[in-house]
């Protein structure tokens, strides 16, 4: 894997659950790539989630990965939680099925593909790729709300 990418990742949401954005800034070579997207009923966990799984999905081929997020979820679900989630058929250690399975098995089966080292940032703390991923999000439930609104 010669390919060396970093990946800013943020989720948002207006109301939980409610009306949610996802956004992610991704850096390769020189090159920047800006992408976002929402959900009109969701939550800010599956937000933060479907930033990860939408940028690894724009990756054309395995790359090493330096992503960042705000989100202690995500980043502990993939470095803490998982193994033990799969372990137990997706259920937590209190036995109760694990939320947002559908989108842990994305997750994971994108992330076997690459190298991903998960790093956690403060959010709202002055991180320029944070602060882009956050507008990115924003970007997403604001362009939700102008689609309900036609």
């Amino acid at each position: 894997m010669s390919e060396h990418v970093e990946i800013y990742t943020d989720g948002a949401c207006k109301g939980n659950p409610g009306v949610g954005g996802w956004g992610a800034w991704l850096k390769y070579n020189g090159n920047e790539k800006s992408i976002f997207g929402g959900e009109e009923n969701t939550t800010n966990n599956r937000m933060e989630m479907m930033a990860v799984i939408r940028a690894l999905e724009a990756l054309k081929r395995p790359s090493e990965i330096k992503l960042y997020t705000d989100s202690s979820y995500v980043q502990k679900g993939m470095m803490e939680w998982m193994e033990g989630w799969k372990a137990k058929g997706w259920r937590t250690a209190s036995k109760k099925p694990v939320k947002n399975s559908d989108l842990w098995k994305q997750l994971d089966a994108l992330a076997k593909l690459h190298q991903v080292e998960w790093i956690w940032v403060k959010g709202h703390a002055g991180n320029v790729g944070n602060e882009l991923a956050d507008q990115l999000a924003n970007a997403g439930v604001a362009q939700v709300l102008d689609d309900q609104v036609i």
